[in-house]
């Protein structure tokens, strides 16, 4: 077993989740991700913790929900770490976890590189002041628009609160992506209007050669162009998949565009799209999918005010 792995580990168990001493610990992996998940498992053992490893079958997509088995375990566990192909983050599961005190990070499609290298080593004390700014403004705009390469999306935003991913959780509940570094908010469902140019990745498709064009009508995605827009909407089906459920702000300097999305939403000056799900983070869609999809070089208005002009903060 790779012990510059177990090492980094250990750091991101202790720095990150707070991981204790006969703390009660859960590492969820499936097939794919099982020796990654092995790492960690290693790691909590040395550090002391009561270490559990459970492995499921590969999910189909981001958003489905593990088996009952799992919950019930993530829900009676002091830390999760959920290093898994296909995202849990946006699922029934993490949100029962959470709300039952669990401090919980979700490690979608991490590769080896990624743990060694990029996102993972951010000095999280800045990456976390830097979020939580631009939480602050998300929970008080009321409407946002996005303007890249002539394109323009608008929506609103008013009322839903801005959620932080520092990538420390260290209180009972938090939860969060690791690596991490943003801030995202559920749009208000069928306020969105207008286009957005996506040019850096898809969850589930990868780094893109071409960018793909999205038209967004009432909330809902009407027509996707470009070499992977007919896979994107394969992938989110034809019912509430296609909703407009997140947007989301880059706030990681360490960050870099891979192809995987979970290091790619957190590159500092991009912002990111998702569609499906979003009742886990104070929306209403329940889709059984999340999708997100990365903007490298935008403009972005809160409320007619620029919060960044071509990828760079103004505030």
């Amino acid at each position: 077993m790779n012990q510059q792995l177990i090492e980094i580990s250990k750091n991101v168990l202790v720095k990150c989740l707070g991981l204790k001493e006969n703390e009660l610990f859960l590492v969820v992996t499936d097939d794919v991700k099982k020796e990654l998940g092995e790492s960690l498992f290693e790691a909590g053992k040395l550090l002391g913790a009561e270490s559990m490893l459970m492995v499921m079958k590969e999910r189909k997509k981001s958003g489905e929900e593990p088996p009952a088995s799992v919950t019930a375990a993530m829900i009676e566990a002091d830390v999760v770490v959920c290093i898994t192909e296909h995202s849990l983050t946006h699922t029934k599961a993490r949100k029962k976890a959470a709300a039952a005190g669990t401090r919980l990070a979700t490690m979608p499609g991490i590769t080896e590189d990624m743990f060694l290298e990029g996102a993972i080593s951010a000095d999280y004390t800045q990456v976390k002041f830097l979020t939580d700014v631009v939480t602050d403004i998300l929970t008080e705009g009321k409407e946002v628009r996005i303007e890249k390469g002539g394109y323009t999306l608008t929506f609103s935003i008013d009322g839903r609160d801005g959620i932080p991913s520092t990538g420390m959780y260290l209180n009972a509940g938090e939860s969060g992506n690791l690596p991490s570094g943003e801030a995202y908010v559920a749009p208000f469902e069928g306020t969105a209007n207008g286009q957005i140019l996506i040019d850096g990745s898809i969850a589930g498709i990868g780094r893109l050669e071409t960018p793909v064009l999205l038209t967004i009508e009432n909330g809902r995605i009407v027509s996707a162009e470009g070499e992977a827009g007919v896979r994107l909407l394969e992938i989110l089906g034809d019912g509430d998949g296609r909703l407009l459920g997140e947007f989301g702000i880059g706030t990681n300097d360490k960050a870099r565009i891979t192809g995987v999305v979970l290091e790619d939403e957190k590159v500092y000056g991009t912002i990111h799209v998702a569609f499906g799900s979003n009742n886990t983070f104070g929306g209403t869609i329940s889709a059984g999918v999340h999708i997100d999809g990365v903007v490298t070089i935008p403009d972005v208005y809160i409320d007619d005010e620029c919060l960044m002009e071509k990828g760079s903060f103004k505030q």
